[in-house]
């Protein structure tokens, strides 16, 4: 039997500061894949629609499915939510309703044929699943290291041959280039796991790769140590970068070190902008997210940075800084942990007005072959006025 498949996003809260009603939360990326991909990869089927906040309907982005406010879904069906990663195969459901739940906490619903699901609900049956459940944004880090190696043994068949002129330290088992272009002078270690480049990646002398490492399509590795990170399409990397998550289309183009952060869509981070991701005191980072302090009980944790913001040079992002959606952050070498969605400046409340934003949108956009027209310009806007509400 075939269940259609839905994503259920949670209800926004600080935990998931920067992106919480920025970007679906299934499409937060958790390893080498997002929540979504492995939802389908767990049900066997694309996602027919992702229920998020209302003025997300018609968030436009290449391969993401119909976004739209929660309504009620007819078996059979699979109502997965947006805060659990899946992993493995589903088991065999069975023909009525059950709850999908991991470690005593409900992750999603399979409604049966004839049925119909209205809203999340705790009660019922429940059938054990595996996977990671997210607390927060903040939790794609260490999920690197849980899930990343295991993602990239999946993808290592049909490599190019390793090109002439670079060097490979441990298995070249663990090393796939899809139709790469790579300088001579590159240095691929798989000693510590797999490295798997895309179709179109772009990779210069003088770059260190070292595994578990992903790299999406048609992004430029500029040179520098980057390790242990899943870095998505069509970026731009240049300097140490440790245990980081890419969403895509970001650029960090310069030398400086950003390390176990999560950096959104369309993010610039100016030449020299450096992130803490260790604290003096080697104690637990906390959070603070609009008067709201989150511990996250992690060690070692950077930067969380929403989708279009952007650093000035010689910038310093102290640990467990948040940057909102759309901030332009230039007056403050250090500017505070918590910078609000589309602050200009970062250290004040000054805001940047929709207007501003969407002329930078129509320039940066286009520079990566991604159009504006009216429905994008529209969704951009209801991005601000929810942010700045």
């Amino acid at each position: 039997m075939t269940h259609a498949l839905h994503m259920l996003d949670p209800d926004p809260s600080p935990a998931w500061a920067p992106f919480a009603g920025i970007r679906p939360l299934s499409e937060l990326r958790v390893g080498a894949a997002l929540v979504r991909e492995r939802w389908e990869a767990f049900v066997g089927a694309e996602t027919t629609a992702i229920f998020a906040l209302p003025h997300l309907a018609g968030f436009r982005e290449p391969g993401v499915p119909a976004v739209a406010a929660v309504r009620p879904v007819e078996g059979p069906a699979v109502v997965g939510a947006s805060a659990f990663a899946p992993r493995g195969l589903a088991p065999a459901f069975p023909a009525g309703d059950v709850r999908l739940a991991h470690a005593g906490r409900t992750v999603g619903w399979v409604v049966g044929p004839g049925s119909t699901w209205t809203r999340p609900t705790d009660a019922g049956p429940a059938l054990e699943v595996a996977g990671l459940a997210l607390r927060g944004v903040f939790d794609l880090v260490p999920a690197l290291e849980r899930l990343l190696a295991a993602d990239l043994a999946t993808r290592l068949a049909d490599s190019d041959p390793i090109p002439r002129g670079s060097t490979l330290i441990g298995d070249p088992a663990w090393l796939a280039l899809h139709e790469t272009a790579v300088e001579p002078g590159v240095v691929f270690d798989t000693a510590a796991g797999p490295i798997v480049l895309e179709s179109g990646v772009a990779v210069k002398s003088g770059t260190r790769l070292q595994g578990p490492l992903w790299v999406g399509a048609n992004t430029q590795l500029l040179g520098g140590p980057i390790r242990a990170s899943a870095i998505g399409p069509h970026c731009k990397v240049r300097g140490e970068v440790s245990s980081c998550v890419f969403l895509g289309y970001a650029n960090k183009a310069h030398d400086g070190f950003v390390g176990h952060s999560v950096i959104g869509r369309w993010v610039n981070l100016g030449a020299g902008t450096v992130t803490s991701d260790l604290k003096n005191t080697y104690g637990p980072v906390r959070l603070e997210v609009d008067g709201n302090a989150l511990e996250t009980g992690l060690q070692f944790l950077g930067s969380l940075i929403g989708d279009h913001a952007k650093t000035a040079i010689g910038t310093l992002l102290g640990t467990g800084t948040v940057i909102g959606a759309g901030a332009n952050v230039f007056d403050a070498v250090r500017p505070p942990k918590y910078v609000p969605p589309f602050a200009w400046g970062g250290s004040g409340q000054e805001r940047m007005r929709r207007e501003g934003f969407l002329k930078v949108a129509e320039r940066v956009l286009p520079r990566r072959d991604v159009p504006v027209d009216e429905a994008a310009r529209a969704s951009l806007s209801r991005l601000y006025d929810w942010a700045t509400r």
